[in-house]
């Protein structure tokens, strides 16, 4: 059987005060990632001097996540634990891009 790895890009804005309930909900989710063959690789917060260029905003985080499979990631979305927080998600992210990708 021959894996195929997939890697989660986020990025991931924050509304403006909500920076702790994020990291509530961060400190709750990321543990779980590994129950589902999962990896975070980075964690990144950038300061403004990060950027070399830019067209869109800058993220508050850049998480990148490493899956063994597509089946282990879905499982992660779908984590009851997880589900019970993501009302501090809602509270505190405005918005996130995921990119959705695999090692070429």
């Amino acid at each position: 059987m021959n894996k195929q790895m997939i890697f989660i890009t986020q990025l991931i804005y924050i509304i403006a005060g909500q920076e702790s309930v994020f990291h509530q909900f961060e400190d709750i989710a990321i543990p779980i990632i590994s129950k589902y063959n999962g990896r975070l690789l980075l964690r990144v917060r950038p300061d403004e001097k990060s950027f070399i260029q830019h067209s869109i905003d800058p993220p508050y985080e850049i998480h990148l996540v490493e899956f063994d499979t597509e089946k282990d990631f879905e499982k992660f979305m779908h984590d009851d634990e997880r589900k019970k927080f993501l009302h501090l998600k809602e509270q505190s992210i405005k918005s996130s891009i995921l990119i959705h990708g695999k090692k070429l």
